[in-house]
């Protein structure tokens, strides 16, 4: 069995004891059609089986990780009330929900004042903090690193504001003397770090960044969507760490509880240190603020309508799961970055493989070994055909030729990138299925030799 099952019992004795609330209102029962919505189902699942399967521990490719099953019956429950966060009419409960998990979450930064709330995810969460980087900056510019997320480039287009891509290190962080280059030219606002980058999971040297934030006054906007629980193991290497220590000092943080956080898609988080902008937030309406003097979280979103249920689902998880160094959830994510450090030493330790450098987090990225990039390139995605036939599924990235090189002593780059092979090993179940899978790369590997001669003849004749 793949999914799990046992759990959805306690769904319908939650949703008895949901229902017992409001009995003290008129008779109503909710006319449904069962034998129509049996035969929309019964299709609906047939669609639904031509997927990855992604809760197995042999999905080891993109950011997949299943939700907790008290998040999944948490949203369920409450989709029967259907909550809205925009306004406490529509998500009473659910917007004090709300407010209780993104202070746990704020906390997690050593951040008791803040200003924040859930979002569709991290595109909207970093487009809320460039957007109050802009209102506080304006005209000024925004810089990331050439590794951070694409959106950064494209919410600065939507928001009108100048962008510039810093070139990365030798371990796809931000590149210091580069950034500094570029601050010396004068006109930037903000600075965006990202801890735990979506193509290798690198984290950029935040503690480093915030020394030139003393002697450049830009502001410094933490992109911690994949990798801001990281700040709870204890088992990073001492760089990153680094970097999670001093995430109390930023000027906003983006974390994605729909990641390693157990959460169904899609909950994003966007957190402010300084409360006070909130009134870059103030708008008025003629008739959703007045049921309460307290604050209502369409006051401090640019998002309107937005799910109750999301914030039912992560209060719950977080109850279960406290955000705590050394408890149930932390260990879990810290068995995620065991299971990649495994990994990544199996690899470096066969001579069939090249790594480019360790892990920081739960993401490595690895390539057949073969004399041309282009090789290696056809090599990664024949990995990646016959990996999924024996149930085994990867994801694929094109890593440019700069950052590879230094890492790939004897190879010949003769394409501007190479393609390679990537594991997010998000789920703490994939530590103990390390072992496995290492088998059926060795398989494949053994399997490609002669496939990998042809190509190399094919490269000389060329």
């Amino acid at each position: 069995m793949t999914l799990e099952l046992e759990s959805f019992e306690l769904l319908y004795e939650s949703l008895k004891h949901l229902d017992a609330g409001f009995r003290n209102l008129p008779e109503f029962t909710p006319k449904v059609d069962l034998e129509r919505m049996q035969r929309v189902l019964e299709e609906v699942t047939e669609r639904m089986q031509d997927n990855y399967p992604y809760p197995h521990p042999l999905y080891a490719g993109q950011m997949l990780k299943p939700p907790h099953p008290v998040a999944r019956l948490a949203y369920a429950l409450a989709m029967w009330i259907n909550p809205n966060n925009h306004a406490l009419d529509g998500g009473r409960a659910s917007s004090v929900m709300e407010k209780e998990a993104v202070a746990e979450i704020a906390h997690m930064y050593g951040w008791e004042d803040h200003l924040g709330h859930l979002c569709g995810g991290g595109t909207m969460a970093n487009m809320e903090a460039l957007w109050v980087a802009g209102r506080l900056r304006p005209g000024r510019k925004i810089v990331a690193s050439s590794q951070a997320h694409y959106t950064h480039r494209r919410i600065s287009e939507v928001l009108q504001l100048d962008f510039a891509s810093v070139p990365v290190d030798t371990r796809a962080r931000i590149d210091l003397n580069a950034l500094e280059k570029i601050l010396r030219q004068g006109n930037v606002g903000t600075v965006v770090a990202t801890l735990g980058t979506t193509g290798c999971g690198s984290v950029d040297p935040l503690h480093e960044i915030l020394d030139l934030q003393q002697h450049y006054g830009f502001r410094v906007h933490v992109d911690a969507a994949y990798g801001g629980y990281f700040a709870l193991v204890d088992n990073l290497d001492s760089d990153a760490q680094a970097s999670f220590d001093h995430l109390n000092q930023v000027d906003s943080i983006v974390v994605d509880p729909h990641k390693h956080g157990l959460q169904p898609y899609g909950c994003g988080c966007v957190l402010f240190r300084d409360p006070a902008v909130g009134t870059i937030y103030k708008h008025d309406s003629p008739y959703t603020y007045f049921s309460s003097n307290e604050l209502h979280l369409g006051e401090i979103s640019l998002e309107c309508s937005r799910p109750g249920a999301s914030a039912v689902g992560l209060w719950a998880t977080l109850r279960l799961l406290p955000l705590v160094k050394s408890g149930e959830f932390a260990e879990g994510l810290a068995r995620c970055r065991n299971a990649a450090c495994s990994l990544f030493q199996y690899l470096k330790g066969d001579s069939r493989f090249l790594t480019v450098f360790p892990p920081e987090l739960d993401i490595i990225v690895w390539a057949p070994r073969a004399a041309k990039s282009s090789t290696i390139s056809k090599l990664s995605r024949a990995y990646f055909e016959q990996a999924a036939e024996a149930h085994l599924h990867l994801a694929l990235v094109d890593l440019p030729a700069e950052l590879a090189r230094p890492h790939w002593a004897g190879v010949g780059f003769d394409e501007p990138a190479v393609t390679c092979l990537r594991s997010c090993l998000m789920k703490p179940e994939h530590f103990e299925w390390i072992d496995r899978i290492w088998s059926i790369l060795k398989r494949i590997a053994d399997s490609n030799r002669k496939t990998k001669r042809n190509y190399e003849k094919s490269n000389l004749g060329n």
